[in-house]
């Protein structure tokens, strides 16, 4: 009679256990526009690692720098029904038609340094305008408000473009620091040779002459940096500085030989993190919006880093 009601048991559990749906997993997109781009690999890794920590599916998709890919890319997303969307550097007014669709579809969109859009949750972000007066003032400090000026621009992104405007401000109360010439970069698919293209040109127009660089992002200031050792510069001749703060960066401004000397830090896989914190908190926590950020951009803190704290190989300002 024992083993009878324990044989009974079991065969109720199995058939209780079998009538309880599986828990279905948690599946997330996350697209960077250009991979080739440090910092929107950065974000993507990181994003993409925080998903898989909490046993996510991850799907990580590289636009090349084409936008109709981008739009593609989130469509397909869209239409494969994943619970959220992480953007990496987006062109989010460009995607306007695709991020409608995924809220009609109740499917958050968090993106990070993509500016903001009404169809998104919000954008994690830094605010580039402090970013851009933080290098802007440091560079002319540094000139001691005096010489002559190289500026590398991009403005087909609103932070990078933010950090331009915010130097041209600045330059109009600073009279004795004069701008020779500007380069903006063009071809986001293949940027490396256009930046390298374009600030040759500029260097070797104005030999001799250059006090200082400022460059939009590090990866243009690495190009130039590179230019400026083959044609003989030696660290401190000209002063170089960038935006964003990796650790080739870092490795630049202890290296005696480079002409990097600053840029601002920007904590990418931290915002890369926040954004999958994000998606969790509103896509399967099912929390507001607004218990996160009250506006359309949550910001983080970017940090200035020059030779006088510098981190150690490996180690990151924050």
């Amino acid at each position: 009679m024992k083993n009878l009601t324990t044989f009974a048991v079991a065969i109720a559990t199995a058939a209780l256990v079998g009538s309880v749906p599986a828990v279905s997993q948690t599946k997330i997109g996350i697209v960077a526009y250009q991979m080739s781009a440090e910092t929107h690999a950065r974000v993507a890794n990181a994003a993409e690692a925080a998903a898989k920590a909490k046993g996510w599916q991850a799907t990580v998709l590289n636009s090349r720098g084409s936008t109709p890919e981008h739009a593609a890319q989130v469509e397909n997303l869209i239409q494969s029904g994943v619970n959220g969307i992480v953007m990496a550097m987006g062109k989010m007014l460009e995607l306007d038609a695709q991020l409608a669709q995924a809220k009609a579809k109740g499917i958050p969109v968090i993106s990070v340094m993509s500016g903001a859009s009404p169809h998104a949750q919000y954008d994690v972000n830094v605010d580039e305008f402090v970013v851009g007066a933080k290098i802007a003032t440091y560079l002319l400090a540094r000139m001691n408000y005096q010489g002559n000026l190289l500026m590398q621009r991009y403005e087909g992104h609103g932070g990078t473009r933010a950090r331009g405007k915010v130097m041209d401000v600045v330059l109009t109360e600073n009279s004795g620091v004069k701008l020779l010439g500007s380069y903006t970069m063009a071809r986001p698919q293949t940027w490396r040779e256009d930046v390298k293209a374009g600030m040759e040109a500029l260097i070797l127009k104005n030999q001799g002459s250059i006090n200082a660089i400022w460059a939009s992002f590090d990866g243009q200031a690495f190009i130039i940096d590179d230019l400026l050792k083959a044609a003989g510069a030696k660290k401190g001749q000209v002063l170089l500085t960038g935006v964003d703060g990796g650790q080739e960066t870092f490795n630049r401004i202890r290296d005696k030989d480079s002409l990097v000397i600053a840029t601002v830090a920007i904590p990418f896989e931290k915002m890369g993190e926040a954004a999958i914190d994000g998606i969790d908190r509103i896509a399967v926590k099912k929390q507001a919006k607004a218990t996160i950020t009250p506006g359309p951009f949550l910001y983080m803190d970017p940090v200035l880093v020059d030779e006088t704290n510098v981190p150690a190989a490996g180690k990151w300002p924050w």
